[in-house]
């Protein structure tokens, strides 16, 4: 959500910050700033409402901002609209103090009030302002920042990553972490501090992950970290495997293109090292063939499109394992009294690691005796970091909003999960498991060819960028696939979109047909061909216009039936879903290009979630 990056150095800390907040700007945000310190300035502050570029259109027009410790900010807003003064960062009263902050102080309005009665005067809506204001309160007659800024902790309920300068100590950068990410950077002759590796890949490769209850205190020679007792910590150091230039669009229009693009490579990276001779090896799992005879059933917990891989995942494990396999909304999941306990396996399934309602469900069923197994994109991250095991998508960074090749990736994992369980177990047909196994190897192959041919959606957009509404439609694998290429439509291209089980049609959703009304049939699952086609009829007989999906078997069939006909290689049954989500990104993704919209950072939107 938020981004963040901090810096400490002998060179000029403004173009460092703003870098690191370019890099940032995939995250989602409506407002950037920066402040920097020295000792003969003191803080100076530029900040504004919108794009990045406003920001650097207004540092070109005053003198360079002197120093080289510094904190930027990218906001998205949660308390106060989206304007100059909410926008990070943000200062104390007295101008000694400023702070940058992702996540949400709960007690604000306490803190704000007690203030308030001590004569401070705030400028802001926001909660974070508070932070900045009662630093400045405790740190008078304090001879270290240090000091205060553990009295504030201990006062703040919430989630907070902090990037912290002060005027009397301008060579010191201070960092803090609750529940929201931040890691800090170990440079030559200087240090960072980011919620990302992204921001500060160009500088350093050489990182840390900040725990929850951690302090840092940055200078240019080194970092220093202490837990919430204030006891020196000592931080494992992992290096960043992937290249800057992993981050960057490599010619490409848009980063979602580039990542489209980039799945059959990322389904290669996943696969092929954890298939070995025809056997799916994840030496990753710390389980044991007594533990996986322990697992009576499975929570698969996520939000957006990982939930929808969690959809998908829980037609193939059941079909492997015959276990009962609930799908929950993380967001819900804590709250709905989840029957969890030391035979409950709950896969975590997250592109970033860090997306907060993932990680309270996380909590909530560990607490319950629950084995918490993760499939995560992000090495190092908060949600692998919490888990008894993790399993790494190895899909690189994903930099545009609409996630493409970390689902891919996911989906790929969890179908390999099943199988490993199921063979483990004895629960599956040696042939099926042969089968599915070597259409794994074929699977990035097959993607390709889908990814070669991009013409037909570039006419189908200019057919259809221009309707109000859309449906997608579907049975079994299908319809659970529907629902990730509706929500790649709407969040792209603001075009209001559902997706309908297709058997669902007679309970009331085909009311909604009417002449020239758009749907986008699936139907590439082969047992319910016909009543997918069946449904198919039911539309079009209604005056809908159907772009249909389906396997290069059922082309000649559906090519009379449908309006437009779409298809990707055969393959088995539980590897449909890995061909058929590409003809729908490459669908939304022309069509958010047709209606000009801003692809890799649609609005309202955030790559990484990480309030409530």
């Amino acid at each position: 959500m938020c981004g963040i990056v901090g810096f400490t150095g002998s060179s000029p800390a403004a173009p460092v910050l703003l870098d690191g907040l370019e890099r940032l700007e995939y995250r989602g945000y409506d407002s950037a700033g920066i402040a920097v310190v020295s000792r003969e300035k003191g803080l100076q502050i530029q900040k504004c409402k919108g794009r990045l570029r406003t920001l650097r259109q207004r540092l070109e027009g005053i003198p360079p901002l002197e120093g080289t410790v510094g904190i930027g900010h990218t906001r998205w807003a949660t308390h106060g609209e989206p304007n100059d003064v909410n926008s990070h960062p943000h200062v104390s009263q007295s101008g000694r103090v400023a702070i940058v902050h992702n996540g949400i102080i709960e007690n604000y309005v306490e803190i704000k009030e007690f203030l308030l009665h001590k004569g401070v005067r705030f400028r802001s809506d926001t909660d974070s302002e508070v932070i900045a204001q009662l630093l400045d309160y405790y740190f008078t007659g304090s001879e270290d920042v240090l000091d205060a800024v553990y009295h504030v902790l201990a006062r703040l309920e919430g989630a907070y990553a902090l990037g912290i300068l002060c005027t009397d100590e301008p060579e010191r950068l201070i960092a803090a972490r609750k529940d929201a990410p931040l890691l800090l950077g170990y440079g030559e002759g200087e240090s960072f501090i980011a919620s990302d590796a992204t921001a500060i890949i160009a500088h350093t490769r050489d990182v840390a992950y900040m725990e929850d209850g951690e302090v840092a205190v940055l200078t240019p020679d080194g970092i220093s970290v202490f837990d919430q007792y204030r006891r020196p910590v000592e931080k494992a150091h992992h290096f960043i495997q992937w290249d800057v230039s992993a981050a960057e669009k490599g010619g490409y229009a848009h980063f979602m293109f580039k990542e489209i693009m980039e799945q059959p490579e990322a389904l290669r990276q996943t696969i092929s090292p954890r298939l070995r001779n025809g056997e799916v090896v994840l030496d990753e799992l710390d389980l044991t063939d007594e533990d996986l005879r322990r697992f009576q059933r499975i929570y698969l917990v996520a939000c957006g499109s990982s939930y929808h891989v969690g959809m998908l995942g829980k037609y193939n494990l059941e079909r492997f394992l015959r276990l009962p396999v609930e799908v929950c909304l993380a967001s819900e999941f804590r709250y709905s009294a989840p029957l969890v306990d030391e035979r409950s396996l709950v896969v975590v399934i997250s592109q970033s690691g860090e997306t907060l309602d993932s990680m309270a469900a996380l909590r909530e069923a560990r607490s319950q005796g629950g084995y918490i197994l993760s499939i995560v994109n992000v090495v190092g991250s908060s949600i692998a970091r919490e888990s008894d095991s993790v399993l790494y998508t190895w899909a690189g960074p994903e930099i545009a909003v609409a996630t493409t090749k970390a689902y891919s990736t996911q989906l790929a994992l969890l179908t390999m999960l099943g199988l490993y369980m199921a063979r483990k177990l004895g629960r599956i047909d040696p042939a099926e498991y042969a089968a599915v196994t070597g259409e794994l190897t074929l699977l990035p192959g097959k993607l390709e060819t889908v990814l070669a041919g991009t013409d037909t959606y570039q006419y189908l957009a200019s057919r259809y960028f221009n309707r109000d509404c859309v449906f997608f439609i579907g049975r079994n694998l299908d319809y659970a696939l529907g629902l990730e290429g509706s929500l790649k439509l709407k969040e792209i291209s603001y075009i209001h979109s559902e997706s309908y089980a297709a058997g669902e049609l007679k309970h009331g959703t085909i009311s909604l047909i009417e002449p020239g009304t758009l749907v986008v049939a699936l139907a590439t699952y082969e047992p319910l061909f016909d009543k997918a086609v069946s449904n198919i009829v039911e539309v079009k007989s209604r005056g809908a216009e159907v772009v249909a999906l389906t396997t290069e078997s059922h082309r000649e069939r559906m090519e009379k039936i449908a309006t437009h006909t779409l298809t990707i290689p055969d393959t088995v049954t539980p590897l449909l879903p890995n061909l058929g989500v590409a003809p729908l990104q490459l669908f939304a993704y022309y069509i958010a290009l047709q209606r000009g919209c801003d692809i890799d950072k649609p609005k309202n939107l955030a790559k990484s979630v990480t309030v409530e």
